[in-house]
């Protein structure tokens, strides 16, 4: 077996978009819904991500940078969630007025961050998201949040797909558990995007001009 670690698929993948120019944090569904112990969606060990994702905003904020936060927003009918809502039932405690705080976020944005309300995993399909950075110049997409194989892993792939390099912050991303976390990590680095430490994502955001 010729395969190693840090090339899971080989010598043919794993190579590096990089960082460019103009950063921006997009911060994909750090809501209640996996916070909270009594919810379908909650995570082990999210703390940690959390401190991680705040250090990361604080970095962007004082660097200039754009720092986006997505939520999921349902009718109460459910009919705007279409198939997902049949592969995953759960989805109806993001219904506009369903009782709790699933879909309330877990940090304060500031006044100057911008909000997208999506309905699928990426935080891409069906938003203006794309259109709002690249009229902003932004050519990096610095991601962090949860989960790490569902909102994370579709918004990264979209990202690269739409032309802007991510980077996958894999100390403030989180999942159900440890396995599904490391595989998922190893394969985004593999093909979609750069998965990078937090210290690492630090330097760069604080590095910008």
């Amino acid at each position: 077996m010729t395969e190693t670690d840090d090339k899971p698929h080989g010598s043919k993948f794993s190579g590096r978009v990089g960082w460019g120019r103009r950063p921006a944090l997009v911060v994909v569904d750090l809501v209640h819904a996996y916070v909270d112990a009594d919810s379908p969606f909650a995570l082990p060990g999210i703390n940690s991500a959390i401190e991680a994702t705040e250090a990361l905003t604080n970095v962007a904020r004082q660097s200039g940078l754009s720092v986006i936060w997505t939520d999921v927003v349902y009718h109460d009918d459910m009919s705007n969630a279409g198939l997902f809502y049949k592969k995953v039932p759960g989805l109806s405690v993001y219904a506009a007025n369903a009782p709790g705080r699933a879909g309330q976020l877990v940090l304060k944005p500031e006044a100057e961050d911008l909000r997208v309300t999506k309905q699928y995993a990426s935080a891409f399909f069906g938003t203006s998201l794309a259109s709002t950075l690249h009229a902003a110049e932004v050519d990096t997409v610095v991601i962090c949040g949860v989960s790490t194989s569902g909102c994370i892993r579709a918004t990264a792939t979209d990202a690269l797909n739409h032309g802007f390099r991510p980077q996958v912050v894999r100390d403030a991303c989180a999942d159900r558990n440890a396995e599904l976390h490391e595989s998922n990590l190893r394969d985004l680095d593999a093909k979609y995007a750069d998965v990078c430490s937090l210290g690492e994502a630090v330097q760069h955001l604080s590095a910008v001009p």
